[in-house]
């Protein structure tokens, strides 16, 4: 029986006695564009929109340690697809760094990111009081070697796994904790070691822990939960024992780090198509949204992954809107410095495709945005931009008018001449389509 007796760990209460003594360090410097503003032109007051920040300056924290690039969030392709759905999956898979995946990592990068500091008031503050009932054996370790747990055979860790799933059902928190954070290790870099796990019958054991009142038994189970979720079997099995109501719940009630984990353990569910609708009936997208808005900057990247692979349902994509995504989602189009510009469009390209996106998009100040992003942001952000200004357009004379007044002309002449070989062809056909209500006035007049 393999216990890890001999690996170099650290005891069970180490988040109540060195938590109080981080602190965030101070959030980079950010760039914030204003809407409907430019030195290329004056546009009419009618038509100007304001951006302002709608909340805190969050913290750019280290990418989490699983990366789920777009390419691979794209790769089931659904048959029946449009020559537009078809382009827009084209550049999205060409967007391969769209977001971190976070893993089980997730939390001790956020802590390494922060610096000790000694601060006299918190020095004043009583230490926590710890569990009371003591783990037996290796469950009083925290953590495992991570050298010891890659040079043993899925074979040989059965006695430990079965150990800690037998211990996720002890009447003590402590021992349930340590239990679940021992399965999360065990989980974060081995197929092999995924598998066992699910077989073990760890799964259900570990979904009542996801409503603990004690948040690192909370972030420790979604956790756990979230590496299971990358071998394809287990993702079967943890939705068919009712998990995703679960994941939600801590996706509304968990820490920084358990509501980011459980977006992408959501993410991860959210690969197989047919779990795109449940995820949504359960209530997943609002969540998401104040995550969105509220979160720290990972977890900003994993609501916005979360979000373009639910919304490739159309039912997810009215649910989005209806939760207000597309405000936030136009202020980050607005926003330089966090790296999330270019994931907004590519969430706000995907909410252009049904008529109520559109509309939410016009209200929101999004043509204002998106003429800023092809006068001055990035070649790809350029053909995203375009892109979903063509999709704004091309069935309304209205919204072209607005594309006018925004002084979006000279900046789509600039890209037919100098942009990527898509950016030239979508702004062309832009310019084509910005030109046909002029031509219908003139042969109109007598």
């Amino acid at each position: 029986m393999v216990l890890l007796e001999n690996s170099h760990v650290s005891s069970t209460t180490h988040y109540t006695q060195t938590r109080p003594y981080y602190y965030t360090p101070p959030p980079p410097k950010l760039h914030h564009r204003s809407i409907g503003r430019s030195m290329r032109t004056i546009r009419s007051t009618l038509y100007q929109t304001g951006c302002e920040n709608s909340g805190p300056v969050f913290e750019d924290l280290t990418d989490s340690f699983v990366d789920f690039n777009l390419t691979e969030l794209a790769k089931k392709t659904p048959v029946n697809k449009s020559s537009s759905d078809l382009e827009f999956l084209e550049l999205s898979r060409s967007f391969s760094d769209f977001s971190a995946c976070s893993s089980d990592i997730s939390g001790e990068l956020e802590r390494l990111a922060n610096v000790p500091v000694s601060d006299p008031a918190r020095s004043s503050e009583p230490e926590p009081e710890t569990e009371p009932e003591p783990c037996i054996g290796f469950l009083q370790r925290e953590t495992f070697s991570t050298e010891i747990i890659e040079s043993i055979e899925p074979e040989d860790l059965q006695p430990t796994v079965k150990l800690c799933v037998d211990s996720l059902y002890s009447k003590s928190v402590a021992v349930k904790r340590s239990a679940a954070e021992k399965l999360r290790v065990l989980a974060k870099n081995r197929a092999d070691n995924r598998a066992l796990i699910g077989d073990s019958g760890a799964i259900p054991a570990l979904l009542p822990l996801l409503r603990c009142s004690d948040p690192f038994t909370q972030e420790h189970a979604v956790t756990a939960l979230l590496n299971l979720s990358l071998h394809e079997p287990n993702k079967t099995l943890i939705t068919n024992s009712g998990a995703i109501k679960s994941l939600i719940y801590v996706l509304k009630t968990g820490t920084e780090t358990s509501k980011q984990n459980a977006a992408c353990a959501l993410l991860s569910l959210a690969l197989i198509d047919e779990n795109k609708l449940s995820i949504g009936a359960c209530g997943a997208i609002a969540p998401l949204v104040v995550l969105l808005i509220n979160g720290t900057n990972r977890g900003k990247k994993d609501a916005l992954t979360t979000l373009y692979k639910l919304c490739s349902v159309r039912l997810n994509k009215e649910r989005a809107v209806n939760a207000g995504v597309v405000k936030p989602l136009v202020e980050l189009v607005c926003e330089e410095g966090l790296g999330l510009a270019e994931k907004a469009m590519v969430v706000l390209s995907s909410l252009a495709g049904i008529e109520m996106g559109k509309e939410s998009i016009v209200e929101e100040g999004g043509i204002a945005a998106l003429v800023e992003v092809i006068e001055d942001g990035s070649d790809k952000g350029k053909e995203f931009a375009v892109m979903t200004l063509l999709q704004l357009c091309v069935d309304s004379v209205r919204n072209r008018g607005l594309l006018v007044r925004e002084g979006g002309i000279p900046p789509l002449v600039a890209l037919s001449q100098t942009g990527t070989a898509k950016a030239k062809h979508k702004a062309e056909t832009l310019l084509a389509y910005l030109r046909e209500p002029r031509q219908e006035a003139s042969t109109s007049t007598p």
